[in-house]
């Protein structure tokens, strides 16, 4: 789907900020965080750069989520069907611990869980910690 028919589609008013900070989300290919656009975005201001990720989670083309680091990482939703019906993006995410990159499993669904009887679920996170194939091909070349 072309950018237009994504803010479109999604009902937001495309600007230049938000058509640049979504063409730098779409390229950046794993999760995320707000100091990382920061650095990639040297000349829009932290706080667009966070209102532009605020609004697009809002309107569901992003999801965010702690994963152990200290940042809110925020990924690329996907879970749309034909409709653009959002579906909440349940997938793993991988967080290493060396370079402190997370990536999405989007194929690794989060396992279902059986809460207690009235118990209202409002979010998900399952994080796997451990070492990226980048970090440990690095590792494995300096022993």
């Amino acid at each position: 789907m072309q950018e237009s028919e994504i803010f479109l589609t999604h009902k937001i008013r495309p600007t230049a900020v938000r058509q640049l900070v979504w063409r730098t989300v779409q390229n950046i290919g794993r999760a995320f965080s707000l100091a990382d656009l920061e650095e990639m975005l040297l000349s829009v201001d932290r706080s667009s750069i966070f209102r532009t990720l605020t609004l697009f989670e809002e309107h569901k083309l992003l999801h965010s989520f702690e994963d152990g680091s200290g940042h809110r990482k925020y990924c690329i939703c996907v879970d749309h069907d034909e409709q653009d019906n959002h579906h909440h993006c349940h997938h793993v995410h991988a967080f290493c611990t060396v370079c402190h990159r997370t990536f999405c499993l989007k194929s690794e669904h989060i396992p279902v869980v059986q809460l207690p009887d009235g118990f209202v679920l409002q979010n998900i996170n399952y994080v796997v910690q451990g070492i990226c194939a980048e970090c440990g091909k690095k590792y494995k070349d300096n022993k």
